[in-house]
């Protein structure tokens, strides 16, 4: 990664799954971090945020810098010419990692991912299914060999999280930090000494 690009900008995709806190707090934690946002959405990951949270699209398009239209296939990060840090796609539907594997590309959301793979970018994709079938994890591996990141927001309880809240703001930080990004809510592993309430072996 090119940490020389100047502004430093990161795309972040939110697709359908469930899991859209994930993208909500990738939006903030970049703000924070002084990061340009440009973020593009599906449709049904506006139904989804209606289901899960009680954000309004606009409340979700309000902590992004730059907003592209799904069908804007002529947007800025549509080109490699438009230089970015990377993407990441917080959460990723199965569908939208199935449309990124094949390169076949219907929407800006998939098209600015495969545009992140062809320029050696990092592309994060916070997968949300389970369980995985044969074909997700032959996915999963095609997409590794062509340089994207799976990147499934799975809980990390040696940070021994009091909510959901924390669980999702550390799988996002674990994200972010695949982008040399570090974020203030990301608890570290200090090793075993420093977990309390083990006894020695």
């Amino acid at each position: 990664m090119n940490s020389a690009i100047s502004p430093r900008r990161i795309v972040v995709g939110v697709s359908g799954a469930s899991g859209v806190m994930y993208g909500v707090r990738a939006l903030e934690a970049l703000r924070a971090l002084g990061i340009e946002t440009h973020l593009v959405a599906t449709r049904a990951a506006m139904l989804t945020l209606a289901e899960e949270t009680d954000l309004s699209p606009d409340d979700l398009t309000a902590r992004a810098d730059v907003v592209h239209r799904l069908a804007d296939v002529g947007a800025s990060i549509a080109s490699g010419s438009f230089r970015t840090l990377g993407m990441l796609v917080a959460p990723c539907s199965v569908r939208t990692m199935s449309e990124i594997a094949t390169g076949v590309t219907s929407t800006l959301l998939t098209r600015a991912a495969d545009v992140t793979l062809k320029e050696r970018r990092p592309l994060v994709l916070m997968v949300r299914e389970t369980p995985f079938h044969l074909g997700h994890l032959r996915t999963m591996t095609q997409l590794t060999e062509m340089g994207a990141i799976i990147a499934p927001p799975l809980p990390a309880l040696y940070a021994r999280p009091g909510s959901v809240e924390e669980i999702i703001d550390q799988s996002v930080g674990r994200a972010l930090d695949l982008f040399g990004l570090d974020w203030r809510a990301t608890r570290r592993w200090e090793g075993l000494g420093q977990a309390p309430g083990r006894d020695d072996d």
